[in-house]
């Protein structure tokens, strides 16, 4: 009967590492929702309250300075007073130019809706043109040069002379005010971009077309968007100056009848609407700037 084996165990080095112990991964614990809302509110109060502090000593001081005797401005509180019926229905319409503020603040995003998309796809096109050339750079950057100083309500003679119609002398306007920030950034970040992205671009052999819509268009997606949010705020400015010699409804034309017939409480009360509509847009497009660059753009 053969004898049975015994197994025998390899000698053990006493010099060897230690072999390293298996690590347990544990699932983490997501914080409790109180904890979670707590911290959300006091971000939310960081961010909230210095501006709100800030807005209260200046309505204050306003207040006291502008409830003294012979003050040729209305203190909040009369300004309040005054507009508290234009301020609670905005959606009123009695005919004419008789309307609520929504209706005259729909009106003049309207044409700049209008004036500041036909910019915006302008002066990117133009912008690439230039930063791509350097025969265009050379002959149509001087030119966008001296026309960019030009004072928007300069065109407005201009525009009324050609179209002969107040509404498309008002997109006109905004359109030549808000493309040239544009076309600037839009060929500084054209070129911009990395030599090696134009040398795999020459190895693969890409067309124009598609270099365009994989290479350009992405790298110089921040770049534009800088360009239209300086532009969106331009085109609203223009707006409300071409509104005040235009006519028809509009915020900018509420302002001049308002100072004609002299409502300055309700000029202060526009401006208010005009600062918070422009502070809006400026948001809109710095958010989509952000989404679709992925979080490379400014915001």
């Amino acid at each position: 009967m053969p004898s049975a084996v015994k197994a025998v165990k390899p000698p053990v080095d006493s010099d060897a590492p230690p072999a390293p112990a298996a690590v347990l991964a544990l699932p983490l614990k997501r914080p409790p929702l109180a904890e979670r809302l707590a911290l959300i509110i006091s971000e939310a109060a960081r961010r909230a309250v210095p501006p709100v502090v800030m807005l209260a000593v200046l309505i204050a001081l306003w207040e006291l300075l502008c409830s003294q005797a012979g003050s040729r401005l209305p203190p909040p509180s009369k300004v309040l007073a005054d507009t508290w019926d234009f301020i609670v229905d905005p959606f009123y319409d009695n005919g004419g130019i008789d309307k609520g503020a929504f209706w005259h603040i729909a009106n003049s995003l309207g044409r700049v809706a209008i004036g500041f998309a036909l910019a915006a796809v302008a002066g990117i096109a133009l912008g690439v043109l230039v930063g791509q050339s350097t025969w265009a750079m050379r002959g149509l950057d001087p030119i966008f040069q001296v026309l960019r100083t030009i004072p928007p309500l300069a065109w407005l003679p201009l525009s009324l002379a050609g179209f002969r119609d107040a509404q498309p002398s008002a997109i006109f306007v905004i359109f030549i005010t808000s493309i040239w920030p544009v076309i600037i950034n839009t060929s500084v970040g054209v070129r911009n971009i990395p030599q090696d992205y134009r040398n795999v671009a020459a190895v693969i052999r890409l067309s124009w077309y598609e270099f365009f819509w994989k290479i350009t268009l992405p790298a110089t997606v921040p770049y534009i968007f800088t360009g239209l949010r300086i532009g969106v705020g331009l085109s609203w400015l223009a707006i409300v100056a071409a509104e005040m010699l235009i006519g028809g409804v509009g915020i900018g034309f509420f302002i001049w009848d308002a100072w004609n017939s002299s409502r300055i409480s309700d000029i202060i009360v526009a401006l208010v609407y005009i600062g918070l509509v422009g502070f809006l847009l400026d948001r809109l497009i710095a958010a989509l700037g952000h989404v679709i660059s992925h979080g490379t753009s400014a915001s």
